[in-house]
């Protein structure tokens, strides 16, 4: 016969100490699954978002061995901090949505209910990691991603202007020369195939067709030229030109070579740090108080003082938008985590396309409200500043009421 004491019972049936390391291990194990899914879905999203951007642009100009590999790598390099500004709260939704899923179809999760572990206890260490995710989040919507997004287009603008004053790239229609369009099949060292140039009148309609099967390339760097040799050249006028055609001849075109540095140009808006959108907003604010004796001016200059003015409230609705959407993006992670933990649970499925999709779709949703309020910054009366917020608020209410009816059930 046993005997056991009632204390022995109550610590047994009410799990105080046997569950301290379990639930420790649990927590590891968890933060752990999670953690490796959201590196890798990172990575995976960082390597899509770049084809659309440095990749698309700069890789073709690799392979064809116009640039070096070192540039296309500082490019690459100043671009992954921007799209991790996207492919962070992707990556964390992503990964919330494949671990619990397949926590759920593995029959992991109903054994860790059943001895007596609440889904919130459970779930505290992931939700902590995205909270601490909303601060590298904040740190790169407000500081890194738009420096860097700043230095890769002045890189990006200063290849190009190199690439198109030395090298005139193949199989690309150039329009950086005034007055004229050029396309060139191949360029193999200044020896051009199959060129064609269109000349502009007014920088608009197109006078003349020039093609010629071959040519040649002579950049004159002292002298910023550039000239260009057709051979066997044909010139066809367009539109309503009465000038005859020309062909078989020797056409000579020589350009001037203008060096464009954009690197200490002024940022746009959309590409303006933290800091920067407070000091140009003060800046606004300081302008449209500047008193100024509208009787002592003249009705031509107060109707230009109005216009200016008008113009200022203008340049205003930007620069709030930029700074609410820098700040709402940084609280993405913690929303999408709180949303992507119980509707993983809930698909209960472990199939990795299944939890990419319904990524997919949640991402569409939150970023269509950035979208509309991007699209309405010029007209405050629609509030775009509070657009901006709403897919923070209904993800996080939402993924709240999930998670509480989860643990609930």
């Amino acid at each position: 016969m046993c005997h056991l004491t009632p204390p022995y019972f109550r610590l047994r049936f009410t799990g105080e100490l046997p569950t301290i390391g379990p639930l420790k291990t649990l927590h590891l194990y968890l933060t752990r699954q999670v953690f490796a899914a959201l590196v890798m879905t990172v990575v995976v999203f960082t390597f899509v978002l770049l084809l659309g951007n440095a990749l698309k642009e700069i890789l073709p100009l690799l392979i064809s061995g116009q640039i070096q590999f070192g540039a296309v790598a500082q490019a690459v390099g100043l671009l992954v901090p921007f799209v991790w500004v996207f492919a962070l709260p992707m990556g964390m939704l992503t990964a919330t949505l494949l671990i619990f899923g397949r926590f759920s179809a593995d029959q992991e999760y109903t054994a860790v209910r059943a001895s007596g572990v609440s889904l919130m206890s459970l779930v505290s260490p992931v939700l902590l990691l995205s909270i601490a995710l909303c601060g590298v989040s904040a740190l790169l919507n407000m500081e890194i991603g738009p420096r860097c997004r700043v230095a890769y287009t002045s890189l990006r603008s200063k290849l190009a202007q190199q690439l198109l004053n030395v090298y005139l790239p193949e199989h690309t229609f150039i329009k950086d020369f005034p007055g004229y369009i050029f396309y060139v099949g191949k360029n193999r060292n200044g020896q051009l195939q199959d060129i064609l140039i269109f000349t502009l009148k007014n920088e608009t309609n197109a006078e003349y067709r020039v093609r010629a099967p071959r040519g040649l390339m002579q950049v004159d760097v002292p002298n910023k030229k550039l000239t260009l040799t057709l051979y066997d050249a044909k010139m066809i006028p367009l539109g309503d030109s009465r000038d005859s055609p020309m062909s078989g001849g020797e056409l000579l075109v020589e350009l001037k070579l203008e060096a464009k540095d954009k690197g200490a140009a002024r940022p746009n808006v959309d590409d303006m740090t933290f800091s920067q959108l407070t000091a140009e907003l003060s800046d606004l604010e300081q302008r449209l108080r500047l008193p100024v004796p509208l009787k002592t001016l003249t009705p031509e200059q107060r109707q230009a003082r109005r216009k200016e003015w008008e113009q200022l409230r203008k340049d205003l609705g930007p620069v709030v938008f930029n700074m609410h959407r820098q700040v709402a993006y940084s609280f993405a992670c913690f929303g999408f985590t709180l949303v992507g933990i119980p509707l993983g649970i809930r698909v209960h499925r472990r199939e990795t396309n299944i939890g990419i999709a319904i990524a997919l779709v949640l991402v569409a949703v939150y970023y269509s409200f950035i979208l509309i309020g991007q699209s309405l910054t010029n007209r405050p009366e629609f509030l775009p500043n509070v657009i901006v917020w709403i897919p923070n608020f209904l993800f996080q209410a939402v993924g709240a009421v999930l998670l509480w009816r989860a643990n609930r059930g």
